[in-house]
């Protein structure tokens, strides 16, 4: 398939004097307040994080795979026909209010084998106009081992959009977060019967934490088959 081929060049991309997965600003020690439904996130946290806009409106989110590409969400471009030249990219920010560094979108790569009624293969990829400078707010964010390894059970889900499901009105311009536990796929398949191979989930224990609309548990890719 063609994104496992392009991600795997990507891997082999990233310059040579760059760390994936590294947060030089962020200090873990570091207390946080609590937000409706999850935590704001602190500066530098997330550097891998980004926001894809149009007409400087964001409508998803992504992660940085090196200076080239960044990694998304398929569903994301489905209901409607975007055109490359029409996404912003902003990168090295937790506040959308702010005005960091925008970059142009070349190329939309959806997954060719993405089902929109279950949401399996949710995978795309964009190929930025020009390279992305990594910094202390700009960073790459590690590809995963396959497979990964038994050890991975917590999680952090973070990105910026409704933080009160009643709520539509309760946008968040500043980058959230909310814990998760990795579930057992057999165990979430008797909560999701349209699982796939290509799914993992995860959940917490307080039942209003959450990254997406389907309910106490989402659904999240766990391969690139």
């Amino acid at each position: 398939m063609i994104l496992p081929s392009i991600l795997l060049l990507v891997a082999h991309t990233l310059e040579a004097n760059v760390e994936c997965g590294v947060r030089p600003l962020y200090d873990s020690r570091i207390q946080y307040s609590r937000i409706i439904e999850g935590q704001e996130a602190e500066l530098g946290e997330f550097p891998w994080q980004v926001s894809i806009q149009e007409s400087d409106h964001h409508f998803c989110g992504g992660s940085i795979l090196s200076e080239w590409w960044i990694l998304t969400v398929a569903h994301c471009f489905y209901a409607q026909e975007l055109s490359p030249t029409d996404l912003r990219v902003r990168v090295g920010t937790n506040d959308l209010t702010t005005s960091p560094v925008e970059l142009e979108v070349t190329t939309i790569i959806r997954h060719k084998g993405f089902k929109r009624l279950n949401m399996d293969n949710d995978i795309a990829l964009l190929l930025l106009a020009k390279p992305l400078t990594f910094n202390e707010l700009t960073v790459p964010i590690c590809l995963p081992l396959w497979p990964a390894p038994p050890s991975w059970h917590e999680c952090w889900v973070a990105g910026w959009g409704v933080t009160n499901s009643t709520d539509k009105e309760s946008m968040s311009t500043d980058l959230m977060k909310v814990p998760m536990r990795i579930i057992e796929w057999e165990e979430c398949l008797q909560m999701f019967p349209s699982l796939t191979t290509n799914m993992l989930c995860a959940s917490y224990g307080n039942e209003s934490y959450d990254a997406c609309q389907w309910g106490t548990a989402c659904l999240h890719h766990r391969s690139w088959q």
